[in-house]
């Protein structure tokens, strides 16, 4: 079930692995130097740790992020407020840091990769949540980044970069409306829950997600499914459902009718 809520009466449902869980590893959008509505909206994930500690008051939480900026991820969670909700329960961690694991892609017609390096700790962890705002950018065609896009930023640069050291340039192409179905099916699909908005939406008019107007939103759509959650989010902002959502969609059918289920 997919909830909606104003960002002044959010509260936080979880997914029910959170409740037992011992570790939960939260990916926040938090990759660039700038504030919401590039990166997320502080209170929301105020919120959802609250909720988290409330819940589950054992289990360990990470916040990890790789940014896309050629500063520290330390700084930008500084500058942005995010290691004032940080205590022994609750760690940042640098993707570009971590141990890395080769994920399969189980998906029926790989775009690309055949498989992608991310964090080992993703398949450690007991829960996994997105946390993303929502962006829309311009470049060939609209692309709109919400809790399925925010994954980006556990690839690591060290395999993905190409001409900017920075940035994760080898997932761009043919092009990242593509290849986010390589990333569904490859960790996409082991996370357990999404979180999409905040009080703005951002919106670019190139293909920069950190440079363009933002507008007033006011929205926290979150659940189970982040397709789901992605899909609701883009009808609520009134945006057009970005293609790659019902592809992924039908190609998960088509596992699950393999596997007999």
């Amino acid at each position: 079930m997919i909830k909606v809520n104003s960002t002044s009466d959010f509260q936080y449902v979880p997914p029910h692995k959170a409740l037992t869980a011992k570790t939960i590893l939260i990916k926040p959008n938090l990759g660039y130097p700038v504030s919401h509505p590039v990166t997320i909206d502080l209170k929301v994930l105020a919120t959802v740790l609250t909720t988290l500690r409330t819940l589950n008051p054992s289990a360990k939480i990470f916040l990890v992020e790789g940014v896309c900026a050629q500063c520290s991820l330390q700084e930008i969670a500084s500058e942005n407020g995010v290691t004032s909700l940080l205590d022994a329960r609750v760690s940042l961690l640098d993707a570009d840091e971590l141990p890395l694991k080769e994920y399969v892609n189980i998906s029926p017609a790989p775009v690309r990769f055949q498989s992608l390096w991310a964090p080992r700790l993703i398949e450690e962890v007991d829960c996994r949540i997105s946390l993303a705002v929502l962006k829309r950018t311009e470049s060939t065609a609209p692309l709109i980044s919400a809790s399925l896009k925010n994954l980006y930023g556990l690839f690591p640069r060290s395999k993905y970069s190409d001409k900017k050291t920075h940035a994760r340039d080898r997932l761009h192409n043919p092009s990242v409306m593509s290849v986010l179905q390589d990333i569904y099916f490859t960790i996409g699909h082991l996370f357990d829950g999404a979180i999409v908005g905040g009080e703005k939406r951002f919106q670019s008019y190139d293909w920069r997600p950190y440079e363009g107007e933002s507008f007033p939103f006011g929205k926290v759509i979150h659940g189970d499914d982040l397709l789901a959650v992605d899909r609701k989010a883009c009808l609520v902002a009134n945006e057009t459902v970005p293609s790659y959502v019902d592809i992924i969609e039908e190609m998960r059918k088509e596992i699950v009718s393999d596997f007999g289920a």
